[in-house]
């Protein structure tokens, strides 16, 4: 590295508080599926920014989207009309099939956040005071936020900062009896990712889902929907549900709405979403018009593009040679996923070694745990960029 990487990973262990365990590596700059370290080296990049940049690096509608709203515009608060938040608003609700309004946030777990309040004040205006209970899954992330910490179903993320809010219970994913034996009155929500990303990339079975569908209907509680990750296409539809032909009563989004600005959104049924009345709920930056611009850019091209489609097609073909590979090699324990978010379980705890060797050789994944590797290309991604990434992923495998 440079004297442009040691100065800047000098500076950032002076200045910041040490939350993040960086990779030895200072990227610059990005175009498409390729990042460009301070060297000028390029990169493969299979995180797109943890699931964020679904249409590549600088997209250049994006920027220019941006870029004109900048020049014109930047921030005036929630108290006034701004342009391009109705104008989201209505997409978002028109891709989740109608009926619905939306708030607007900064990010998932402020999304998710939303979503809680929501439930509550609608579970506590339907069904009385004690209806404020929300059960999610094992092995599930919401964020980091204290609320969306208690609801994720994770004890290793969660023991440091107890205690954490009440009224969040936690049962086995894809078992119906183990939720359906909490489901008393008390329970205003069930809060599920149609896929789990940080825990692994785990799928809620179709059944499963369509069971919970009915037995939220049946006990009068809300279903919400985490797509923070698996939303913008990443797995084909517009959102993982419809995939599973299972709408949710809330669904909550951010990361890749604009394709790497700060923006989230709850959506909700129109008789959900009137639980809340004007002082509820805020946010200062929330739907401002700069990351408002982006993300109807960002849909557009995602649309036009015919992103989703390439997401089913390469990811297909990612999952059948990484099983092929594993087969062969006898390295790969399990392959999953859908669309272009794919999870891969190594035959041994190696994945750290095998995601930084990958990186020494240009490629860029992430890791969950011990022995799971996770992939999350941009969209764009294509057949010839799977073959590079086999390669470097058995040469990192052999070498670790």
């Amino acid at each position: 590295m440079g004297a442009r990487f040691d100065d800047t990973a000098a500076l950032d262990m002076r200045f910041h508080m040490p939350t993040y365990a960086r990779k030895p590596v200072m990227f610059v700059r990005g175009e498409g599926m390729r990042l460009y370290d301070d060297d000028g080296r390029e990169y493969l990049d299979f995180t797109a920014g943890i699931g964020v940049v679904n249409l590549g690096h600088a997209h250049p509608a994006v920027a220019d989207a941006v870029h004109k709203q900048m020049r014109t515009l930047v921030h005036v608060s929630n108290l006034f009309y701004v342009e391009h938040r109705d104008e989201l608003a209505e997409r978002l609700v028109g891709l989740f099939g109608g009926g619905a309004k939306v708030f607007f946030a900064n990010s998932g777990a402020e999304a998710n956040e939303g979503a809680i309040k929501l439930a509550r004040r609608w579970g506590k205006a339907r069904r009385g005071p004690e209806c404020t209970r929300i059960i999610s899954a094992e092995r599930s992330f919401h964020g980091r936020t204290l609320a969306t910490l208690a609801a994720t179903g994770q004890a290793s993320k969660q023991e440091a900062f107890e205690p954490l809010p009440s009224g969040f219970m936690h049962v086995p994913l894809n078992d119906i009896d183990a939720l359906a034996a909490q489901m008393d009155e008390r329970v205003c929500a069930v809060l599920l990712e149609p896929i789990q990303g940080e825990g692994g990339v785990f799928a809620c079975d179709e059944a499963y889902l369509a069971a919970v569908r009915e037995l939220c209907d049946e006990r009068g509680a809300l279903l919400i929907l985490d797509e923070v990750q698996t939303g913008f296409f990443r797995t084909g539809s517009a959102f993982a549900w419809q995939g599973y032909g299972v709408r949710p009563d809330i669904m909550t989004l951010a990361k890749a709405m604009a394709n790497g600005l700060p923006i989230g959104a709850v959506v909700a049924l129109d008789e959900v979403a009137a639980a809340f009345e004007p002082g509820d709920h805020g946010s200062t930056f929330g739907g401002g018009p700069v990351v408002c611009a982006g993300a109807l850019a960002t849909i557009d091209a995602l649309e036009s593009e015919r992103l989703g489609e390439n997401a089913i097609e390469v990811g297909a073909c990612l999952r059948a040679r990484l099983s092929a590979f594993g087969e062969e090699s006898g390295e790969i324990v399990e392959v999953r996923g859908r669309g272009l978010m794919t999870g891969v379980t190594l035959a041994r705890p190696i994945a750290a070694e095998v995601a930084s060797h990958a990186l020494t050789c240009g490629v860029v994944m992430l890791t969950v745990g011990d022995s799971i590797l996770r992939l999350l290309p941009p969209l764009v991604c294509s057949a010839a960029e799977v073959d590079t990434l086999l390669k470097t992923l058995s040469a990192a495998l052999r070498s670790s």
